[in-house]
């Protein structure tokens, strides 16, 4: 029988190899995580033209007019959908409804701030409240398309953001307005 002996030359140009393959796959397989996460990760495009957005040449001035080559109407007082932060809180023990609801607030539109169970740890038997400062009035009455049954209660937080509180009643949010264009988040 022969065995065949190898010089430490050729065991150290193999453990090279094997480290350079590992690495390269280690390399490769890391690429491909951070490629799966970007293409979840959910960025506005900075474009102009790519935002999905009809162009417009109509721009809105301090005063409240409009100029420019479209026809020239007041600018609205209420908020768009886009503009409204809803924050989404859960007041039931129902797992995960906070997190659902969330979804379909940001498909309608809206902003969505924080999502959690309530900070207040009330037990709601309606099936929500609605909670804003007297800066998001406005906001709110916007907001209140999304869950008509809900209690308005007016706190006294200095900033706009409306507060989505869902109770043990809740089953649904309404039902978008017939007619109403699909919101599209920044136009």
């Amino acid at each position: 029988m022969s065995y065949v002996v190898e010089s430490a030359s050729s065991r150290r140009a193999r453990r090279r190899r094997r480290t350079a393959i590992t690495l390269l796959v280690v390399v490769a397989m890391l690429v491909g995580a951070f490629y799966v996460a970007s293409s979840y990760r959910n960025t506005p495009d900075a474009a102009a033209g790519a935002s999905g957005c009809p162009p417009s040449s109509t721009t809105a001035t301090a005063t409240g007019k409009t100029t420019g080559t479209a026809k020239s109407k007041p600018v609205s007082k209420a908020p768009t959908p886009g503009q409204i932060t809803v924050n989404v809180y859960n007041a039931t023990s129902r797992s995960g409804l906070a997190g659902d609801t969330a979804r379909a607030v940001k498909a309608r539109g809206f902003v969505v701030g924080k999502v959690s169970n309530d900070p207040l740890k009330k037990t709601l038997t309606s099936p929500g409240e609605l909670r804003y400062g007297k800066s998001g009035a406005a906001a709110a009455a916007v907001a209140k398309g999304l869950l008509p049954s809900a209690k308005s209660v007016v706190d006294g937080r200095a900033d706009a953001s409306v507060d989505l509180v869902l109770g043990n009643a809740y089953t649904a949010l309404a039902a978008p307005r017939p007619g109403a264009a699909a919101v599209t988040p920044g136009c």
